[in-house]
C-alpha cells in the first residue's frame, strides 16, 4: 500500500478516477480514516470552530495547526496529510509564508494550503520554491470572511465567476498541485475543472469536481451549530454519544457499572 503523493492526485485525474478528502484533527480519527484508504487528510483552520469552539478560522494560530498535524500525521500511513496555513501565516512577507509552511512540514504534513489569489500569489510561488507542496483555495474562503461580509455563494455572477476560472489557471501556473473550490455554482466548478490540468477538490461545489472534502465532524453528524446545504450526514455520531453517555450515566448511578467482568 503505497502513500499518496501528488503524483498520485495527477494520476487519479488523467484516469478520472474520484479523489476523497476529509477532515481530521487528532490520531484516533486520522488512523480510522486512514484504514478506510481516504487519499487526503486535511488538518483544517475549521479546527477553529469544531475543536476549539470559535466562530470562525480567524483565531486559528500556528501553534494550534502545528498541535494537530503532529496527532494527525502519527497516525496516517496511507493518506496524503495536507496542513491548513492559518490566518496571518503567509499574508504579511514571503519569508514569514516560507517559515510558517517549513514549520507545519517538519510537525509532518506532507503540503500545505493556502487561500487565495493574487494578494498571495509571491508567497505561495515562494513556498512551492522551498519545495512544500501547496494545494490552492478559491471561492469561498473562509479567512476572508469579514471581508466578504459572511459565508454566501461565491462567484454568483458571470465576472466574478470569470475571476474564478483565471485565478484557478494562476494557481496553475505558480505551481499548485490540487485546488479546493469551496461554495460556488456547480456550472461554474466544472468550468474550472475543465480549465486546469490539476485536480479540483470541491466542498459546495457540484459534482463535476474532480474530488469532495467534507469536515469528519460534519459528515458524522457531530457538530450541531450550524448545517451547510452541501453537508451530506453520512451517520448521526452525535446520538449515539449522547446515548452511550447517558447509559454510562444511569449504570453509575444504580451501581450496575463495573460490573465483575471490570473488576479485578
Amino acid at each position: 500500500m503505497n502513500k499518496v503523493t501528488t503524483k498520485t492526485l495527477f494520476e487519479k485525474k488523467q484516469k478520472g478516477e474520484k479523489i476523497t478528502m476529509i477532515t481530521a484533527y487528532d490520531y484516533t480519527f486520522a488512523k480510522i480514516f486512514d484504514s478506510c484508504m481516504v487519499d487526503i487528510l486535511l488538518v483544517g483552520d475549521s479546527l477553529g470552530m469544531v475543536i476549539l469552539g470559535y466562530d470562525s478560522t480567524i483565531p486559528v494560530t500556528m501553534d494550534d495547526m502545528e498541535h494537530h498535524v503532529r496527532a494527525v500525521s502519527r497516525g496516517a500511513k496511507y493518506s496524503m496529510v495536507v496542513a491548513d496555513m492559518p490566518f496571518l501565516s503567509y499574508h504579511t512577507t514571503v519569508e514569514e509564508a516560507v517559515k510558517n509552511a517549513g514549520r507545519l512540514i517538519r510537525a509532518g504534513a506532507y503540503a500545505v494550503k493556502m487561500e487565495g489569489c493574487d494578494d498571495v500569489y509571491d508567497k505561495i510561488e515562494a513556498v512551492i520554491k522551498a519545495q512544500i507542496p501547496v494545494m490552492g483555495h478559491l471561492g469561498l474562503t473562509p479567512q476572508s470572511v469579514n471581508i466578504f461580509g459572511g459565508y454566501d455563494l461565491r462567484a454568483k455572477e458571470e465576472a466574478e465567476a470569470k475571476k474564478l476560472v483565471e485565478d484557478a489557471k494562476k494557481l496553475e501556473k505558480a505551481g499548485v498541485f490540487a485546488i479546493v473550490l469551496e461554495k460556488v455554482p456547480a456550472h461554474v466548478a466544472k468550468e474550472v475543472q475543465r480549465s486546469v490540468n490539476v485536480p479540483v477538490i470541491g466542498i459546495g461545489a457540484g459534482p463535476y469536481c474532480d474530488g469532495q472534502v467534507l469536515v469528519c465532524y460534519d459528515m458524522l453528524g457531530m457538530y450541531e451549530d450550524f448545517k451547510p446545504k452541501f453537508v451530506k450526514r453520512y451517520a448521526e455520531v452525535g446520538n449515539i454519544i449522547k446515548d452511550a453517555v447517558k447509559r454510562y450515566i444511569e449504570e453509575v448511578k444504580k451501581g450496575e457499572f463495573p460490573g465483575k467482568e471490570h473488576s479485578y
